[in-house]
């Protein structure tokens, strides 16, 4: 490998909320690598700063050229650039979309286990949620769609999907994508496609990404796709991200929405968003390499040597979703931070109790620290309380 990903890089004290919000736990929580990112990414960024000037910014020639050139080699969709819409973030863009497409005594919907904004942005409109539960068919993550058309009201206004799927890991494939969309269309809902997660396919010949830009010009019009490089290049904390919605009319409710209250995007986002799309697929393909690696050890150990733990083998994402119920422990992650000093997501906070999120985008020492530390808490138990 050209990147050295085992490189452990010192973070605490540096602001960064994955170290420093419990810095007496070993943090496997919050989405965020702790791999420096690409080179061409930190020439971009030092470029910037030899500049000396950091006053408003606009997105530029660069950038607009490198989303469009991603949008046509990754996502293979032509993509003219009216149909974007820069943000500073995908989580702002959640709650734009339910305070522009829902309205008081309306509701939004997804399905859980969810990324914990997807279960809080109705409170930012003001309208009601509803959640329906994804269903594990033939060893895989589906949809419930009897349940999905059960749940659907008049009033359900806006449906947040997530692929590939925090936490699950699940990429959805072209079939199950454009099924969702005609759901949406059949009750006039507008669709939410989070894509965040999609250049970090661990095999994309068995498991392609299917985006939401990809689906039929006929299910397009009611849908609004959001990207970003930040998960993947580990920019995430620059706040670079950017919504497409080829539909005019909900284009501009989106973003006359957005009014006052979305800051402005800042002017090292644009630089570093231009050199992960331009430069990084070889920092990508090592990353995804690495992190292949990583998942598969995790997955082995978890369902191995770790009593009263399992876990499905996830097709995407640097996060693995732990099912710890067999430890009968009412909060599993509260239990791994008393007997293990570790710091993961308690999987109540997404919809599902009893299950832990935990991140393995760190240097291979590091993540077998943590599960290390896991199964030892696991062995602690009495025989009879792992059932």
């Amino acid at each position: 490998m050209k990147f050295d990903f085992d490189k452990i890089i010192p973070r605490k004290t540096t602001g960064c909320i994955k170290y420093d919000r419990r810095p007496e736990l070993l943090p496997f929580w919050v989405a965020d690598m702790d791999f420096e990112s690409a080179p061409e990414i930190l020439e971009a960024l030092h470029a910037r700063v030899d500049h000396g000037v950091f006053g408003y910014a606009q997105a530029h020639a660069g950038v607009n050229e490198a989303v469009l050139n991603y949008l046509k080699t990754r996502r293979h969709a032509e993509v003219p650039m009216e149909h974007i819409v820069h943000l500073g973030g995908l989580v702002p863009a959640l709650s734009l979309s339910a305070r522009a497409f829902c309205k008081a005594g309306d509701s939004l919907m997804t399905c859980t286990p969810a990324y914990p904004p997807f279960l809080g942005v109705h409170h930012d409109a003001k309208v009601g949620l509803i959640t329906v539960d994804h269903v594990l068919e033939d060893g895989k993550w589906t949809f419930d769609w009897e349940a999905m058309e059960e749940a659907v009201t008049p009033e359900t206004k806006l449906f947040l999907l997530c692929n590939p799927q925090n936490p699950l890991g699940r990429v959805f494939t072209a079939e199950e994508v454009e099924k969702v969309a005609r759901f949406c269309v059949k009750h006039d809902m507008v669709l939410v496609s989070d894509e965040i997660h999609c250049d970090l396919v661990y095999d994309e010949s068995s498991t392609p990404h299917f985006s939401a830009v990809n689906l039929p010009a006929e299910l397009q019009k009611n849908t609004i796709t959001l990207l970003a490089p930040s998960k993947t290049w580990n920019i995430a904390g620059l706040a670079f991200a950017f919504a497409v919605i080829p539909d005019d009319t909900i284009r501009r409710k989106f973003t006359a929405t957005r009014g006052h209250t979305l800051s402005e995007i800042n002017v090292f986002a644009y630089y570093a968003g231009e050199a992960a799309y331009k430069y990084g697929e070889p920092w990508r393909l090592e990353l995804v390499a690495y992190l292949k690696e990583n998942r598969d050890t995790l997955v082995d150990f978890i369902n191995n040597q770790c009593p009263g733990l399992s876990i499905l083998e996830p097709e995407a994402t640097y996060l693995a979703w732990i099912d710890a119920r067999e430890l009968g422990q009412e909060n599993p992650a509260k239990f791994f931070e008393d007997e293990a000093g570790l710091f993961l997501q308690d999987g109540a906070l997404f919809g599902w109790p009893g299950r832990v999120r935990f991140n393995f985008g760190c240097p291979k020492s590091v993540m077998m620290e943590g599960l290390e530390k896991m199964k030892a808490a696991c062995l602690k138990l009495e025989p009879a309380s792992v059932h």
